[in-house]
């Protein structure tokens, strides 16, 4: 398989952190630590912002990266990523990286994990890494993945599980079967990206806030590479509060 794009969806209309994507942290709007981030992927043969906003699309070309306006009825980020996907001049890339745009400290290795997915035959890939406290296994805002012994994934959910019937999580979290935290990273072959776009909504993703449950349900087979690194994204004010204390002072992140 060929060339890679990294697409990055964002809003200015998120739920729980309105604005989010020019929200400051450290000086710079997050868009921007998430370009930067993003940017030095070397599995990445072309980088763009996907919105539904101007004033992202503004922001975006004042620090440098490129931007472009998709339909503001989309329901979800992987219909803006199709779309851009779509495109005349990105039809050539055979696969394609939603690269979530409130994750400035995506771990090294999660985009190269993913497209090595993707060319072992996973129709979509992701990314995870061990929980390694009852604290972050138990926060809401904590997307939790269980994997089969394939390593596709059987559930996305922001309940704490597998459930710790006996207390051992910390204890046992170098084992399989440990709490993994889901990172904001999705690669889709072209095909499959297209297929995605089309499902509607399912009660489960409803339910949960979340929109892989979608493609589980329909038997999409979902890829998880367990990786190293990083740290959690942007979605609530405390996340907001952490990432200020990780970026200050800092010219580039992490």
């Amino acid at each position: 398989m060929g060339s890679v794009l990294g697409v990055i969806p964002t809003r200015l209309a998120s739920t729980r952190l309105p604005g989010k994507p020019l929200v400051d942290i450290a000086g710079r709007p997050l868009i921007e630590w998430v370009w930067r981030r993003m940017s030095t992927i070397p599995v990445l043969d072309d980088l763009v912002v996907a919105t539904a906003d101007q004033e992202v699309v503004e922001a975006v070309g004042q620090f440098g990266g490129r931007a472009l306006l998709t339909d503001p009825n989309h329901e979800s980020g992987t219909d803006r990523v199709a779309e851009v996907a779509s495109r005349k001049e990105y039809q050539r890339f055979d696969l394609i990286l939603n690269l979530q745009g409130d994750e400035p400290f995506l771990p090294p290795g999660a985009a190269a994990a993913t497209v090595g997915l993707l060319r072992a035959g996973w129709a979509v890939g992701t990314a995870a890494v061990p929980i390694r406290s009852r604290a972050e296994w138990e926060d809401p805002s904590v997307v939790k993945v269980v994997r089969n012994d394939e390593g596709g994934a059987m559930y996305f959910t922001r309940a704490p599980v597998p459930h710790d019937r006996g207390g051992q999580l910390e204890a046992d979290a170098h084992l399989a079967a440990s709490p993994l935290r889901h990172v904001g990273i999705y690669g889709f072959r072209r095909a499959v990206l297209q297929r995605l776009s089309g499902l509607g909504p399912h009660p489960l993703e409803r339910r949960e806030g979340l929109e892989q449950l979608r493609w589980l349900a329909a038997g999409i087979r979902i890829g998880v590479a367990v990786v190293e690194g990083g740290a959690p994204g942007v979605d609530t004010e405390a996340d907001l509060e952490r990432a200020e204390a990780m970026l200050g002072g800092r010219e580039e992140s992490t």
